[in-house]
């Protein structure tokens, strides 16, 4: 029979010191919850963010174009 590891408390390190999630009280790890749903959220919108910007500069290019090429077809 394997025997069964005993699993180590999360520890948290802010303001330069270590924290174990065992400790802190309920409030406390709620927030802790929030930061870290926030950065997950931060790093998803400046994700799309870049997609929008590529996706901007292409649509920005291709109308660029064809502006162009009606000019070339005045003239």
């Amino acid at each position: 029979m394997a025997k069964e590891k005993k699993q180590e408390p999360q520890k948290l390190n802010l303001f330069d010191k270590e924290y174990s999630m065992d400790e802190l009280t309920d409030e406390q790890k709620v927030m802790v919850n929030h930061i870290a749903d926030l950065e997950n959220k931060m790093g998803s919108m400046a994700f799309n963010m870049d997609q929008l910007t590529v996706g901007k500069e292409a649509f920005i290019k291709r109308l660029q174009e064809s502006l162009e090429s009606e000019d070339k077809e005045e003239e």
